[in-house]
């Protein structure tokens, strides 16, 4: 089993606060949707759903949407 480590970019301290959408975006990725079906289930463009993921992970410092899921697990966000 792979052991994923949050990497925070040099001098981020604070704790990422997530938006309803974003809680609403991981919710949906736990639960196997792919970006395409959770685009369509909030009315959102796959395009949008895309760019959120991406800035999310930005934030936390990870390279993907599954590692944005984990932290949100690990963190009992969703």
């Amino acid at each position: 089993m792979t052991v994923v480590r949050e990497r925070r970019p040099a001098g981020r301290e604070e704790r990422w606060e997530p938006t309803g959408l974003d809680l609403e975006i991981l919710g949906l990725l736990a639960q196997g949707l792919t970006i395409d079906a959770i685009a369509r289930k909030i009315g959102l463009s796959d395009r949008t759903v895309r760019r959120r993921l991406r800035t999310v992970a930005d934030e936390l410092g990870v390279d993907s949407s599954i590692e944005v899921v984990v932290y949100a697990v690990r963190e009992g966000l969703i």
